[in-house]
């Protein structure tokens, strides 16, 4: 590989992809480096102004006025960080959460025009390169992955086949369950698919360097006022980094938000490390008792959270 291919290959990704996105006005009426911001704000659990500045190599002036023009605009909010006061955090309103969607809609938009001038079986072939690139540039570079590298996002299509397949594998692989897990995963998975309430029940996808590394669901319970936390995964290779953690708080902060009064849970006692993430985020354990499923003998839980009365 020699210096001119590289930079044969980054003109022409350059081109397509700026082809792609201004002929369609993608980021109008923003740039693309505003939209990088916006982006960055909407998925980053580090927003300090600092953070900004080093995560997206802009030089502070110009992230000054940028962050000027959207707090003009309406999009953002600042204040002292809770942290460290000598640092100013940034955050979205509900405009700007708003505004960051829509780009970000835009963009799958974007890639799926230019997916779909490439036939179907060269598709995955296209990612696994893009993959490897991504690979072998981190590798050279001798940066392992951060916890800011992870960003939490809605499922898109085939997110939650995804969920179904890696609790299956992943519970087979790690405690030896059988397909009665898979069943029951798929039942959960396919319930909120064909019918949930987008106000009150939501999942969260976990992803890092393009791909899913995790992922937590909450749904409606029997019990009025009641959230139930489903469905917690974090992938063995991107443990480690806090991701399990702010799935659930994710969760938490979600049903908190929209209203519910208690979020409870049904685990095993087994699962240690996210009983551990559980507790500290304020479950308590309420109920136990042996069972027998998925081929093995267990213990399984009930844990509860009182949404009233507990803040983080």
């Amino acid at each position: 590989m020699t210096v001119q291919e590289i930079r044969a290959f980054n003109r022409f990704y350059t081109n397509l992809i700026g082809a792609l996105d201004y002929s369609r006005q993608l980021h109008a009426p923003y740039t693309l480096t505003e939209s990088r911001v916006l982006y960055e704000l909407a998925h980053s659990p580090r927003t300090d102004t600092a953070d900004l500045r080093t995560e997206l190599s802009l030089d502070s002036g110009y992230l000054s006025r940028l962050l000027a023009k959207f707090e003009k605009d309406g999009l953002i909010e600042r204040a002292p960080s809770e942290k460290d006061t000598r640092r100013r955090r940034v955050s979205l309103t509900a405009r700007g959460r708003g505004t960051a969607d829509l780009l970000d809609e835009r963009s799958r938009e974007s890639v799926g025009t230019l997916l779909s001038s490439v036939p179907p079986g060269d598709r995955t072939r296209l990612a696994e390169a893009m993959r490897d690139i991504r690979e072998i540039l981190s590798d050279a570079g001798r940066r392992p992955p951060r916890r800011e590298d992870v960003l939490l996002r809605e499922p898109r299509p085939g997110d939650l086949g995804w969920i179904v397949q890696r609790n299956a594998a992943l519970y087979t692989a790690e405690y030896g369950w059988n397909t009665d897990y898979e069943g029951l995963v798929a039942r959960i998975v396919a319930d909120f698919a064909e019918d949930h309430d987008p106000i009150l029940e939501r999942v969260w996808i976990a992803e890092l360097d393009g791909r899913q590394v995790g992922s937590v669901m909450c749904v409606r319970d029997e019990a009025p006022g009641a959230a139930r936390l489903r469905l917690l995964l974090v992938e063995p290779d991107a443990r480690g980094l806090g991701i399990g953690d702010r799935l659930v708080g994710a969760c938490v902060d979600f049903a908190r938000g929209v209203g519910y009064r208690e979020m409870v849970l049904w685990t095993n006692d087994i699962l240690s490390s996210a009983r551990r993430i559980y507790q500290r985020h304020g479950f308590v354990l309420v109920d136990e008792k042996p069972h027998r499923s998925f081929g093995a003998d267990l213990v399984g839980q009930d844990w509860r959270l009182d949404l009233l009365g507990t803040q983080e």
